[in-house]
């Protein structure tokens, strides 16, 4: 029954924290008012600021931020022992998450709906705003290569999901029409919605549909790679009206209600038990350790700092701040929704890490196939999946999940293949809203960041704009060649190969003990952006300068552990180890970094008599 107590206390613990601390942040810290203007209805242009309802806007923004982050990264974690992973995760999500998030939409809001590198250079110093832009940039190409390697990775192993994942963006559409055009009521659209994904997911691997899931599944990395970037470079230049927004909110629909069957799986299997396994339903069981007692053996990193970059999503993670600053803030109808939507789905992601975690610790004990085809149970199953660090490929941590929520259905009566193609669908949906966002928002960045770089001091406007478009580079600006641009570039750096001699695809994952590490940072960064507005606002700083501190010193550290200690100091050059673009953009990371909180301290001693922002 400890699983059962640990969902539960969990579910709880966030209902009181957003009923507590979320209420005091947004009535007297932030004062919420909803009459206040907001970016989306004095800015409407109907492609990026377009006024939508609160449960639309929070169905894309949980979807977006809770990619496979909040699933690889706990996942991962329980090795060091799930009560340390839970503890993070429970106190990072309210406490650090969920005040990042929902600050950096209010800066945001507060701002015309300007993104937090933009904002940066207003209340820091203009130069901020660059180097801010310049470790977004990095940050988002990172997440564009990985995550569209984690789909293609999935839909390998789970071919079982393509159909159904791909079913997900012709019904986005309609419903998106449906709605937005014809005034549709949006109660009946999404039921529908609902019922055909689940009919997809059941005959996702039947029939023609079947035929077709296995000849894709033989498509190389790169193939996928391509083709679903090429979907984020369309996803990513339309209204979001079109495909944005109705695809994560049908996505937010089907993923919210298989997370409540997870959990009633998990109580069911907590009370009778799961799945008969040879006529007998197996008790359900915590399989693995509290803490970890074999560290050395398993060749486990330093829990500390590691612990809490292996967990971004899930508790705290920078690229939140992107999705709050760069498309929520903008669709937003109204400032008091902002609660709901900032705090609320990070706290929702914060549950759905603690599922993965019992998933993996528990739920794998109720049954996983072995090497020889024996089904193992308990510790067996643990230990089968979890060998050591250096075997918990991208692949296995994906798998750990599936199976053991995979698990939780079964001990509801739900088939096998059936829950494992879910479960597949699951990850696979996450990872996409998240990926076709993050290139929406990395033609944000990369225009900014060109009109930056490419205009001139002038005085008349319309003369800097004849400067932009003479230069050569201009078409950087323009939305369609930014896309690109992003896309290129992340195509490029998942292609690249392990090793002289190793297929194309597999180098990109040499960059996913980075992800965690530029992830973290950069919600520092944008902890300092909020600090410096609210400090103009003569707002109180104390309860965002702690976690500002934190999430500045422990992924500077992770970082320069994994750069200096793993790569450049192991008995093997890092060139020859294939380690130079990690190495690259880890040290660049850091520099910017360092620079970054220098001119800060620089502007702290400047305010005082500032105007408000």
């Amino acid at each position: 029954m400890t699983t059962l107590f640990i969902a539960l206390g969990a579910f709880v613990f966030y209902i009181i924290a957003y009923n507590t601390y979320g209420k005091w942040l947004g009535s007297k810290v932030f004062k919420l008012d909803a009459e206040a203007k907001v970016p989306s209805v004095e800015l409407e242009d109907g492609n990026d600021y377009v006024p939508t309802s609160k449960g639309v806007v929070f169905g894309h923004h949980f979807t977006s931020i809770a990619g496979t982050g909040p699933i690889v990264g706990p996942a991962l974690a329980v090795m060091w022992g799930w009560l340390p992973a839970l503890i993070w995760v429970l106190f990072g999500s309210v406490f650090i998450g969920a005040v990042h998030d929902f600050g950096a939409l209010i800066v945001s809001m507060r701002n015309r709906g300007q993104t937090v590198g933009d904002i940066a250079g207003r209340v820091i110093s203009p130069r901020v705003r660059v180097l801010f832009l310049l470790i977004l940039f990095m940050a988002l190409t990172i997440v564009l290569a990985i995550f569209g390697l984690v789909i293609a990775v999935v839909f390998r192993t789970y071919p079982e999901a393509i159909a159904p994942c791909l079913f997900q963006i012709p019904l986005a559409v309609l419903i998106g029409f449906f709605i937005h055009r014809k005034g549709g009521n949006i109660m009946i659209a999404s039921l529908v919605a609902l019922v055909l994904m689940y009919v997809s997911v059941a005959n996702g691997n039947s029939g023609w549909v079947g035929w077709m899931n296995g000849e894709m599944q033989k498509w190389d990395l790169m193939t996928w790679v391509s083709l679903l970037l090429a979907y984020s470079y369309v996803a990513s230049v339309l209204p979001v009206w079109i495909l944005l927004q109705p695809r994560d909110y049908i996505n937010s629909l089907q993923l919210l209600s298989a997370l409540g069957l997870v959990v009633l799986g998990l109580v069911v299997a907590a009370i009778w038990g799961g799945a008969p396994v040879d006529g007998v339903r197996p008790v359900l069981e915590i399989a693995a350790p509290a803490m970890e007692p074999s560290v050395d053996a398993k060749q486990l990193p330093l829990i500390f700092p590691f612990l809490f970059i292996t967990i971004a999503c899930g508790a705290i993670s920078g690229f939140h701040c992107l999705v709050s600053s760069g498309t929520s803030s903008k669709q937003l109808s109204c400032e008091t929704d902002a609660m709901f939507v900032g705090f609320g789905s990070m706290l929702t992601e914060g549950f759905l890490a603690v599922l993965v975690i019992l998933a993996c610790v528990a739920g794998l004990g109720l049954g996983v196939a072995g090497g020889g085809g024996e089904i193992l149970m308990g510790a067996d199953a643990w230990n089968a999946r979890y060998g050591d660090w250096s075997t918990m490929g991208l692949g296995a941590k994906v798998g750990a999940f599936v199976d053991g929520s995979a698990n939780f259905l079964k001990a509801l009566g739900v088939p096998a293949q059936y829950a494992t193609a879910l479960m597949g669908v699951f990850v696979a949906s996450f990872a996409a809203t998240t990926l076709d966002t993050a290139c929406r928002l990395q033609r944000y960045v990369v225009q900014e960041l060109a009109s930056c770089l490419l205009r001139k001091k002038d005085d008349d406007e319309e003369a800097s704009t004849i400067v932009i478009s003479a230069n050569p580079l201009s078409w950087l600006v323009n939305k369609h060649g930014a896309t690109i641009f992003a896309i290129a570039l992340a195509w490029w750096m998942a292609s690249l190969p392990a090793a002289v001699g190793k297929p194309a695809g597999t180098g990109g994952l040499i960059l996913w003990p980075l992800f965690g590490a530029t992830n973290q940072l950069l919600g520092g960064l944008a902890f300092l952006v909020i600090i410096f507005w609210m400090r103009r606002n003569k707002l109180p700083v104390w309860f965002v300068a702690i976690p500002a501190f934190f999430m500045l010193a422990l992924p500077a550290w992770a970082m320069g552990y994994q750069i200096f200690i793993e790569a450049v100091g192991a008995s093997e050059s890092w060139i020859a180890q294939e380690r130079w673009l990690l190495v690259g953009i880890g040290t660049t990371s850091l520099i910017l970094e360092l620079w970054m909180v220098i001119e800060a301290i620089a502007a702290w001693r400047r305010l005082g008599t500032d105007d408000e922002v």
